[in-house]
């Protein structure tokens, strides 16, 4: 866990940050804004499945099935108003994330789907005009949903950070506000480069072994070399120390974390009272680096959990940068989760708040 005074110290780079995402955001600006009020039959885009959607006007009554997106869906549409129905599991982040505080009407919104198979019976209930789907898992959880009559955008599970780039101006489209789409989408790129930037330069030795656990409690999963926690880690300045399995996810056992011995370790930021504790007390990995050198972080949490594919990576990116590196970066993370905050979500967390994020004590 980071030190107050650490997270407090400013980054000389920010200023040349905000200014990168500021010119990129104002040439999207203008042609951005012609979609922010659309007129009939002026909606139209193709989806992730490659699929041409055409909608007469903005839709009133939104569905969303894919956990990740709601809170995405809020953010650019800056109210919960349009949102009807969402996955069970869209609801976790009312237990820890400050979305239940900015927008205290999301948990009343009613529930459409368990994991990624859609109810039809409650989707019916609540008469969307639209339902968000994901398209990578295959036709099963599509076609109840269109056999329905019900109109579905096919949305990409993330592969990669790249792909919430999509969601964004898909969503964008949808609800009439480009301009805060193509806002979102500079602002990831302009931390992105400003960070990659210093950790190119690192040489191989001065990379960290990083191991990213998406459960720790009832199994060891860790991160392979496929997904955005992968590329999170090499961004941030790191090594994946699981680097070698080829697939997005996979179980391990003690012995195998042992062999890589990580220097830095990161816990998921969703599974119930997890900390760097339950690591440091393990027995069976007292000989690992991380553990040894006090190095183990669990993943902050902020309206959303920012080690999912969401609106809040960029403020990711600068905390994990700065816990591999505190020698290269300071960034001001109190002041970045204030200003961010302030516009992705028009509210302004207070000092307490943030500490919470922050797990400042």
């Amino acid at each position: 866990m980071m030190k107050r005074k650490s997270v407090l110290r400013s980054h000389s780079g920010i200023a040349m940050m905000a200014l990168v995402a500021a010119m990129t955001f104002a040439a999207t600006a203008v042609a951005a804004r012609k979609g922010d009020s659309p007129s009939p039959g002026e909606i139209n885009f193709v989806d992730q499945a490659g699929r041409k959607i055409m909608l007469n006007k903005v839709p009133e009554r939104v569905a969303i099935i894919p956990p990740p997106i709601p809170p995405v869906f809020v953010s650019i549409d800056e109210t919960t108003d349009r949102l009807v129905g969402v996955n069970r599991s869209s609801k976790m982040i009312l237990h820890d994330g400050l979305i239940r505080k900015f927008f205290p009407n999301y948990k009343d919104i009613p529930i459409v789907g368990n994991g990624y198979m859609p109810n039809i019976e409650s989707l019916l209930k609540v008469k969307p005009d639209l339902v968000f789907q994901w398209v990578n898992l295959g036709d099963d959880i599509i076609t109840p949903i269109t056999n329905a009559g019900l109109k579905v955008v096919a949305l990409e599970g993330a592969k990669d950070r790249g792909t919430s780039l999509g969601w964004f101006r898909i969503i964008g489209r949808v609800v009439g506000n480009r301009q805060k789409a193509e806002r979102l989408i500079a602002w990831y790129k302009a931390v992105r480069e400003r960070i990659k930037i210093r950790t190119d330069q690192l040489a191989d030795k001065d990379k960290l072994s990083v191991l990213y656990f998406k459960r720790f409690k009832t199994q060891f999963n860790v991160a392979g070399s496929r997904g955005f926690n992968n590329s999170d880690i090499v961004l941030a300045g790191g090594r994946n120390a699981a680097s070698t399995i080829p697939t997005y996810y996979q179980v391990v056992d003690v012995e195998q974390i042992l062999k890589w011995n990580p220097d830095i370790v990161f816990l998921n930021g969703f599974e119930k009272n997890l900390g760097p504790q339950d690591v440091y007390d393990n027995p069976l990995l007292a000989d690992v680096n991380a553990v040894k050198n006090k190095r183990v972080y669990r993943v902050l949490v902020g309206a959303y959990y920012w080690d999912t594919p969401c609106q809040e990576a960029p403020l990711l990116w600068m905390w994990m940068s700065q816990c591999l590196h505190p020698e290269l970066f300071h960034f001001d993370l109190p002041a970045e989760i204030r200003r961010a905050y302030g516009w992705i979500y028009g509210r302004t967390p207070s000092d307490r708040q943030i500490a919470h994020i922050l797990r400042m004590p």
